[in-house]
């Protein structure tokens, strides 16, 4: 069966080390759960005479595409700051698929079986997990936020053990490509320095073509990486996300949010929220994704040293002088971010103490997120516990004057309602559709769906702005399922 598949594998082509070429392991009852038609045809694939029994083999694995050249992806990574050797261990990359706008993205598989790379894993994913990456994806592609997509879900009819026997399911993700800071750091540590060469040739080539042509690219490449990447942490921090487990081998070279694990949406404002049952020490909290992920990049440096200079000590004087440029940068970033959502065109001096002030407000107040931001932009959303605030209100006589003075008011309300949004996918009503999809019913999945694909369009439906009561259940989220 044909439903469009352009492949130019050119990963494929890499140094043999970088991959191990296998087949996904068939299932014994694929059954299509949900399938994303309009990112189909926006990728240039066309599923209209395809039934969604054909759909169903297709993306499990049980018969491949023409042109498909599946591999499973080496790499390591630190992990909670340990450094582990990884690899993908239940996914594998069919190939690289080139859209009509000349694009190419990775075409992979999310459980598909055992690879040399699973350890002790059975290569499989359970179905609540995969759905939950559809549609916590697809939401940070509505938020405007660089993110893989999600193409669909495929039920296999096996059971996967865990803690408890689950329903098996298969993803089918897409992204600009799966080039990690761990696949970097996995050829330094073979110090196979002639393969990590033709990687960052590679890379540039695919994410960063103008930069091909630089005398010293392996030092240009890391600078783009690292600008994309504080952007890419800004724009989470914006709409309160959690990515909850950042370790290397998740922070991509494209800057594209990927693995959508333990993550989760901040409701009530603390820089310490965690909500990962296994991040004990917080070290992924809110408030630290800023400092991890210029540690990350660090490594990131450390990785790509042998190819800065030849003379090992001015390799890592301009890796040490690269790495320093993140704070400064991310700051930029950050503030930028920030005067948006407060509606800030102009420039103030005093602004960065306005959006000081208003976090520590927030804080002892326990506002919600994103409420709050809402309640500024519009005043239509309640929120209580900010305006029984003497200091927030002191706060926003102070503020309605910054954004009324030398600049144009319905320009500064349109930029804040681009950056803040209504509706993000808050923890509980995530938990309670998967519930409901892995009974069966897909119906509150998919209407949840819609409104995440419109996160910016105020709603007359409460329910969707609402946190969870502060003295509910202390929220979890868990890896590896």
């Amino acid at each position: 069966m044909n439903i469009g598949f352009k492949f130019n594998n050119t990963y494929a082509k890499l140094p043999d080390v970088m991959a191990t070429k296998l087949n996904p392991v068939p299932v014994k009852s694929p059954k299509l759960t949900i399938f994303n038609h309009e990112f189909a045809k926006e990728i240039g694939l066309d599923t209209a005479n395809i039934s969604t029994n054909d759909l169903a083999i297709l993306f499990s694995g049980n018969k491949l595409p023409e042109g498909s050249e599946p591999l499973a992806q080496a790499y390591s990574g630190h992990q909670f700051g340990h450094f582990t050797m990884l690899g993908d261990g239940r996914a594998i990359v069919l190939g690289e698929h080139l859209t009509p706008k000349g694009k190419l993205l990775d075409i992979q598989f999310k459980g598909s079986g055992r690879t040399p790379y699973s350890r002790s894993g059975d290569g499989r994913a359970a179905l609540k997990p995969m759905l939950r990456e559809y549609l916590i994806s697809e939401a940070m592609h509505h938020l405007n936020i660089p993110t893989t997509r999600s193409l669909c879900v495929v039920e296999t009819g096996e059971i996967v053990q865990r803690e408890l026997p689950l329903k098996g399911a298969i993803l089918t993700r897409v992204a600009s490509s799966h080039l990690r800071v761990g696949t970097f750091q996995y050829l330094r540590v073979k110090n196979d320095i002639s393969s990590l060469s033709k990687l960052v040739d590679y890379t540039i080539e695919r994410h960063y073509p103008e930069l091909k042509d630089k005398e010293h690219k392996a030092l240009e490449l890391f600078k783009a990486v690292l600008k994309k990447q504080t952007k890419l942490i800004a724009d989470w921090m914006r709409v309160s996300f959690i990515h909850g487990v950042m370790n290397t081998d998740n922070m991509t070279i494209s800057g594209e949010t990927i693995d959508y694990g333990p993550c989760a949406f901040m409701d009530y404002y603390d820089p310490r929220t965690v909500f990962s049952s296994i991040d004990e020490q917080g070290r992924y909290a809110y408030g630290n994704q800023p400092y991890i992920a210029e540690w990350n990049l660090a490594r990131f440096a450390e990785a790509l040293i042998p190819l800065f200079h030849r003379e090992e000590k001015k390799a890592v004087d301009l890796a040490i002088e690269a790495v320093d440029q993140f704070k400064s940068i991310f700051k930029g970033d950050f503030t930028e971010m920030m005067k948006k959502k407060l509606g800030l065109i102009s420039s103030n001096n005093d602004d960065e103490k306005l959006i000081k002030d208003l976090f520590e407000i927030m804080f002892k107040s326990k506002a919600d997120y994103t409420n709050a931001f809402m309640y500024l932009t519009n005043g239509s959303v309640p929120q209580d516990s900010l305006l029984k605030d003497s200091k927030f209100l002191e706060w926003e006589k102070t503020w309605n004057v910054r954004i009324k003075t030398g600049q144009d008011i319905n320009k500064a309300k349109d930029i804040m309602k681009q950056n803040n949004p209504v509706i993000i996918p808050r923890n509980h009503l995530v938990e309670d559709v998967l519930e409901k999809a892995n009974e069966g019913d897909l119906t509150p999945f998919n209407d949840f769906l819609s409104l995440l694909k419109k996160p910016y369009e105020d709603l007359s439906d409460d329910k969707q702005k609402q946190p969870a009561p502060l003295n509910s259940e202390p929220y979890q989220t868990f890896c590896g399922t």
